[in-house]
C-alpha cells in the first residue's frame, strides 16, 4: 500500500466503523417539473425510523457508525467500507471484536481508491493499474488481515459498477475490464481467505447484467436501494414504496439464483413517506423469495444527490451535527 495512516483512533471510532468523510461535489442536473413540493407532506415527527424487524422476516443488518444499533440483539451483520489506500488495517481486528461480541457477521465493502481525493486517480488510470496488477498488493494485505479475523465475513468489492454517474472511480469501465479486475481481486481473496464469501454489487440499473462475473465468482448479489421523497417527486412523479424501488434490481439479478442481499438501504421524508419504508424493508414478500437479508446505512450520504437536494441524512435518529 502507498500509505498506512496510523491514526490513533478511539476504540469506539474504529468500532463505527471506519466512516468515509469525504465529499464528492454532485453533478448539476436540470430540475423538471414532478409533483409540487408540499411542506407539510414531509413534516417527519418520527424521532427512530429504524426498520422494524419481523420475527418471521428478513434478516437485518447495518453499517452503523454512530453505534445506534449498538446494543441491538437481532442484528445479524455488521457493516464497514474501506478504501484500499491510506488506513490502518490494525483497525479491522477491533472492528471484528465488536461484531464477534454481539454475534453479527462482518461486510467488509472494499472501494478501490482513497478516501482521500488528492490521491484519487482518473478512472482510466485506475482502470489500468488494477488490470496491470500494480493493486494486487493492497488486496493481498486486506484478505490477508481478513484471514485473521475471527467473525465470519463477506467481502464486498468495487460495488455500483454499472453506475453512470461518475461517483465512483470504478463505475462505467467497459464490462469485460471490470470482470477481469473483480475476478483478480476475488482470486486473492480466495488464496488469503478461502472462507470468506464474495458479494457482487450492483446498484441495480439496467445493464448490470453485463458485468456479472459468473456463478463461480458470486456467492452473494448486493443491490442498493434509497428512498429520498423529494427525490422521488423530481424523477418519478411519484412517492416510491421499499418493493417499488427494490423491484427492477431484484428483477434484474433474481435468475443467477443467487441469495440476494439489500447491501445498502436507506430513505428519508415526511412521515407519511417513510413510515410504509420501516414497516416493510424486512418483511417476507412472495414477489421477493431470494431476499434474505437487508443493511440500513445509518449516517448521512458522502455525496451530493441530483437535483440540488445535497448530502439525505439517512440516520435513523436525528442527527443534530447535520442541521
Amino acid at each position: 500500500m502507498k500509505k498506512l495512516m496510523k491514526n490513533n483512533l478511539s476504540t469506539t471510532a474504529i468500532a463505527l466503523l471506519l466512516l468515509c468523510l469525504a465529499d464528492l461535489p454532485g453533478r448539476s442536473e436540470v430540475q423538471y417539473a414532478g409533483i409540487a413540493p408540499n411542506p407539510a407532506a414531509a413534516v417527519q415527527t418520527i424521532i427512530d425510523k429504524r426498520p422494524v424487524l419481523h420475527a418471521d422476516g428478513i434478516k437485518f443488518g447495518a453499517y452503523d457508525p454512530h453505534g445506534d444499533f449498538g446494543a441491538q440483539a437481532n442484528v445479524a451483520t455488521e457493516a464497514l467500507f474501506l478504501p484500499w489506500e491510506d488506513v490502518d488495517l490494525e483497525t479491522l481486528r477491533v472492528a471484528d471484536a465488536y461484531a464477534l461480541a454481539r454475534g453479527r457477521n462482518l461486510l467488509i465493502t472494499v472501494e478501490p481508491w482513497s478516501w482521500d481525493v488528492d490521491w484519487r486517480l482518473t478512472s482510466a488510470q485506475l482502470r489500468a493499474k488494477v488490470l496491470r496488477g500494480d493493486y494486487d498488493v493492497n488486496m493481498r494485505s486486506i484478505a490477508h488481515m481478513i484471514s485473521e479475523l475471527k467473525s465470519p465475513v463477506i467481502l464486498r468489492w468495487g460495488q455500483e459498477m454499472e453506475d453512470k454517474s461518475g461517483r465512483f472511480s470504478w463505475s462505467g469501465w467497459s464490462p469485460q475490464d471490470y470482470i477481469t479486475a473483480y475476478k483478480r481481486m476475488m482470486d486473492i481473496v480466495r488464496q488469503e481467505a478461502p472462507g470468506t464469501e464474495l458479494m457482487w454489487s450492483p446498484k441495480g440499473e439496467p445493464g448490470l447484467q453485463a458485468y456479472y462475473p459468473g456463478d463461480d465468482y458470486v456467492d452473494l448479489v448486493g443491490l442498493s436501494v434509497f428512498g429520498l421523497q423529494r427525490y422521488d417527486e423530481l424523477a418519478y412523479n411519484e412517492h416510491r414504496t421499499f418493493s417499488q424501488a427494490l423491484k427492477q434490481g431484484y428483477d434484474l439479478v433474481a435468475g443467477y439464483g443467487k441469495p440476494i442481499w439489500v447491501a445498502e438501504l436507506g430513505y428519508e421524508g415526511g412521515d407519511a413517506y417513510i413510515r410504509p419504508w420501516i414497516e416493510t424493508a424486512t418483511l417476507k414478500q412472495s414477489a421477493f423469495p431470494n431476499l434474505q437479508e437487508v443493511v440500513y446505512f445509518n449516517d448521512r450520504d458522502v455525496h451530493a444527490w441530483p437535483f440540488d437536494l445535497g448530502r439525505p441524512d439517512w440516520r435513523v435518529v436525528e442527527n443534530l451535527d447535520s442541521n
